[in-house]
């Protein structure tokens, strides 16, 4: 990789963190228990994962630091999980960037990365629900399918998909802007 485009995707990771801390603060959320739904909180990450594994990386540890100083413990190490989905994800646009253009392999992609992101989430929560701990009762009450698979496992998926599509249009946007910019 040359210093150039090494000091260009350090510029993309470090801008990208700071938009994946800061929507949280700002963009509507709903918070159901251990759940937690906030519009746009993972464009950051997947914008990221369309540059690449390296700027994946680093923006998930960025934005999870973030979440470890403004929510509970669990949606911290929910968003620690990410990097699970993000890795996985970037690599293989790595080698089929393609993918993001081609609708069929896009909405398909999109599919798979979301039911990674859920079922790591899933995995982050079920000791919380197993132990007891930050759970209402009325969730402990309405068991595991309800509160962990349909709650964060189908929640989070829904979740992912939508904000996957934000992030493709605004990559498109972006793209289309520098690819139209003339030089100075």
């Amino acid at each position: 990789m040359t210093k150039n485009k090494s000091l260009h995707q350090l510029v993309f990771a470090g801008v990208l963190c700071a938009v994946g801390i800061v929507v949280p603060m700002f963009m509507p959320k709903v918070v159901l228990g251990p759940m937690s739904f906030t519009l746009a909180s993972h464009v950051s990450i997947f914008l990221a994962m369309f540059i690449s594994p390296a700027v994946a990386a680093a923006v998930c540890i960025g934005t999870t630091a973030g979440f470890f100083f403004t929510t509970t413990p669990v949606i911290a190490l929910r968003a620690a999980s990410h990097i699970v989905f993000a890795l996985a994800g970037a690599w293989y646009l790595h080698f089929r960037p393609e993918t993001i253009r081609k609708p069929r392999s896009s909405l398909a992609y999109n599919a798979v990365v979301a039911l990674v992101h859920a079922a790591s989430e899933v995995i982050v929560v079920t000791p919380f629900f197993l132990g007891g701990s930050l759970f209402s009762p009325e969730q402990l009450a309405n068991g595991f399918m309800m509160s962990v698979l349909l709650l964060v496992g189908v929640g989070t998926a829904i979740h992912s998909m939508i904000d996957y599509t934000l992030s493709v249009l605004i990559w498109r946007q972006v793209n289309h802007a520098l690819a139209t910019k003339k030089p100075a």
